[in-house]
């Protein structure tokens, strides 16, 4: 198994949840977890406890991003005006690495990040191979033409196990796809139930 799919594996274990909705996550066949205490019951969480959990969610679902990556943009969707919950989605949707997945040229949020810094997407034209990059409503993203053969993009293309959400426009014909907007929670193909309150509720304790 490879290094991705045991971290991939590892964190919807450790939460308990399909965070990427995968018909291989293996709490599709057993929901408690692992180990041979896997099924005592659980105690109350304290509120601390519900916003670490969150955070650890939502951190983990974004490809597991390092504790610093994800506390400054939690800062910066702290400088912003508006809703700092809303902003820190828009934040993490506004990522390339999180567009690429999103676009399904690529299968999985850790092969979107490793695919981005092999260097096989341009924005606007231009190669980026940083998967933190930011993108502005209107950059497109495009699979390089070298790599658009590989199996791992033509079977996510193909693939009917995620949906593409409004604010990113496709062009599968040309492997390349359009970043309209930044999104609301509310239009985030989230597969459970993510809580950006309680993560700023964290940050703000």
């Amino acid at each position: 198994m490879s290094k991705r799919h045991s971290a991939k594996y590892k964190i919807d274990r450790r939460m308990g949840e399909n965070l990427w909705g995968r018909p291989k996550s293996p709490v599709n066949s057993r929901s408690y977890g692992p180990g041979q205490h896997g099924q005592r019951r659980k105690s109350k969480v304290s509120d601390f406890g519900l916003q670490l959990r969150a955070k650890q969610k939502l951190k983990g679902y974004y490809g597991n991003l390092t504790e610093k990556q994800f506390s400054r943009t939690y800062e910066e969707a702290a400088r912003r005006k508006g809703n700092t919950s809303e902003n820190l989605i828009a934040l993490l949707e506004s990522r390339l690495d999180a567009i690429v997945y999103r676009s399904k040229f690529v299968p999985t949020v850790f092969a979107a990040r490793q695919f981005v810094n092999h260097g096989h997407v341009t924005v606007n034209g231009q190669r980026v191979n940083i998967a933190s990059y930011r993108c502005k409503p209107g950059d497109v993203v495009e699979v390089r033409e070298r790599s658009r053969n590989m199996a791992l993009v033509l079977e996510a293309l193909q693939s009917g196990e995620r949906d593409l959400p409004d604010y990113i426009t496709l062009d599968a014909r040309h492997f390349s796809a359009t970043f309209v907007r930044a999104p609301e929670l509310s239009e985030v193909p989230y597969p459970v139930k993510m809580e950006p309150n309680l993560v700023v509720e964290f940050y703000a304790s």
